[in-house]
Formats: C-alpha cells, sequence, structure tokens
C-alpha cells in the first residue's frame, strides 16, 4: 500500500499537470480568435445603419395632384373634342417630353401637367410653345406653391388680387396655386392680351401670335405697362423667346420660335362660343 502522504503529493502534481493544459488551451483558443478577427472586416464597419440607408435612396414623394375643375356644357363638349384629337394627343406627348427634358420633373407630373397645358392651349388658340416658354420664364423650377414677392402664384404666376373674384365666378372657386387652375386661369388672361387692340384688326377676338401682338401681349401678362417699376421687364417677351427656341425641343424641333408658333390650333376649329 502506497503511503498516504504519497498519494497526495501524486494527486496534487496531476492536478497542477490538468490546470496548466487547461489554461494552455485557453491561452490557444484566445489567440485563435485574435488572429481570426484581424483577418476578418465586420460586415457593417464604417457604415450607415441600413434604415438609413434606404431611406436616403427613396425620392421623396410627387405632391398630391389636385382635384380638377368642374366642367360641364359647351365647355365640357370642347374638351372631350379636343382630347380625342391626335393632335392633342401628339402635342402633349411633346410638351411633356420636353417638361421631363428640364430635369425639374416626373415623367408622371409632366403628364398631368402637359394635359392641362396643352388643353388650355387649344381651347385658347395660344400654340402650347408660347405655354411652355411662359412657364419656364415665370417659375423655372414648377414650383405649385411658389410665390413672387407681390403675390403672385403658381406656375403661371397668376395675380388672385386682380384675377380670383373676376375668373372665379367664369371657372368657379378653387384653390390657385393647383396646377389645373392656375393653368386655366393663365391660360385664358393671357389669351386675352394676346387678341389685337386695334379697331382695324379683321377679328380682334381672336388669338394672333404675329410679332407685334405677341410682344404687346407679352408685355402685358408681365405686368410692363406705362408705369410700371419692373426693372428691364421690356425683355420679357426675349426671355420667353429664348427659353422656347432652348428648352422646346419636342415641341418645336428646328423650326425658329415664330415658325413654331405659327401653326392654328383648335380654338379656330372649335369657335369662340365653345372655347369661352
Amino acid at each position: 500500500m502506497t503511503p498516504p502522504n504519497q498519494t497526495r503529493r501524486s494527486q496534487r502534481r496531476r492536478a497542477v499537470k490538468r490546470i496548466a493544459r487547461d489554461a494552455g488551451a485557453v491561452v490557444m483558443l484566445v489567440a485563435a480568435i485574435g488572429y481570426t478577427a484581424s483577418l476578418t472586416h465586420p460586415i457593417y464597419a464604417g457604415k450607415a445603419p441600413v434604415v438609413g440607408d434606404v431611406i436616403r435612396s427613396v425620392a421623396p414623394p410627387e405632391p398630391v395632384p389636385a382635384p380638377t375643375l368642374p366642367i360641364s356644357g359647351a365647355l365640357a363638349d370642347s374638351i372631350a373634342t379636343i382630347e380625342a384629337s391626335p393632335e392633342f394627343a401628339e402635342q402633349k406627348r411633346r410638351f411633356a417630353a420636353d417638361l421631363v427634358r428640364t430635369g425639374r420633373m416626373s415623367q408622371a407630373r409632366a403628364d398631368s401637367i402637359a394635359r392641362f397645358a396643352v388643353r388650355e392651349a387649344f381651347l385658347r388658340g395660344i400654340p402650347p410653345a408660347v405655354i411652355f416658354g411662359v412657364m419656364l420664364t415665370e417659375n423655372a423650377k414648377f414650383i405649385s406653391q411658389a410665390q413672387s414677392n407681390v403675390g403672385a402664384v403658381g406656375l403661371m404666376q397668376v395675380y388672385p388680387k386682380v384675377w380670383l373674384k373676376e375668373l372665379s365666378r367664369r371657372f368657379g372657386a378653387n384653390d390657385i396655386a393647383a396646377d389645373s387652375t392656375n393653368l386655366r386661369y393663365g391660360v385664358f388672361i393671357l389669351s386675352n392680351y394676346l387678341k389685337p387692340r386695334t379697331k382695324n384688326a379683321p377679328d380682334r377676338h381672336v388669338v394672333s401670335t404675329t410679332p407685334g401682338t405677341l410682344m404687346k401681349g407679352l408685355l402685358h401678362y408681365n405686368g410692363c405697362v406705362r408705369g410700371t417699376n419692373t426693372p428691364r421687364c421690356h425683355t420679357y417677351p426675349s426671355k420667353v423667346q429664348q427659353f422656347v427656341e432652348r428648352d422646346a425641343e419636342a415641341l418645336c424641333g428646328n423650326q425658329s420660335f415664330y415658325q413654331c408658333i405659327a401653326k392654328p390650333f383648335m380654338a379656330g376649329l372649335l369657335g369662340r362660343a365653345n372655347a369661352d
């Protein structure tokens, strides 16, 4: 039989060896983990949270289109005739293409604005390119709620104090900043300024886009009349022309400004009574 003291010493030596062996294994495991970590780049290191990336990748939503104005009677019939015509479809497509080409709106909003703008152009006998040029001159960023320092609002920069009461009786009381309302008001106002003022004019009730009438009409639309305090307002017609020649690529192609706007539009076919 082994003496008790020798047995206890043997047990202590085995325990020390076991502890040393276990400690060595732990050290080796820690070293292995450290080495692996040094070779591995964390997936999200130096990156923004995934949710943040997703939010930034989503474009801001398009403004919700305003409801269209109520239309009835002869005007509704005229609009139906216009919108069913191949010429309207083609001009609307070209107008929208030029709006998108500016880089300032989506295809969906361009289609909506083009529909209202070209429809009003045909109703009033104004070439769509003129309306396109006026819109760019008045509100180059196409901000529906844009307001000037004198209170003009919308795509066509219509003055509510001057026109809202008078035209709301004709078209109904609607939000004048809404694209559909603003274009209807603005094109109607412009059409009245583009009618010849001389007594000898063959038809003083029909829109004219001859150079003299167009120049005077655009000046009046801009408020550039005798006694105005607006600096360099006399350059307004040339700005409209420059925008058309530069940006109305689909509407005008290789034509000059006056070649592009010389073509008669739908109002002459419908008759003035229906257009009103």
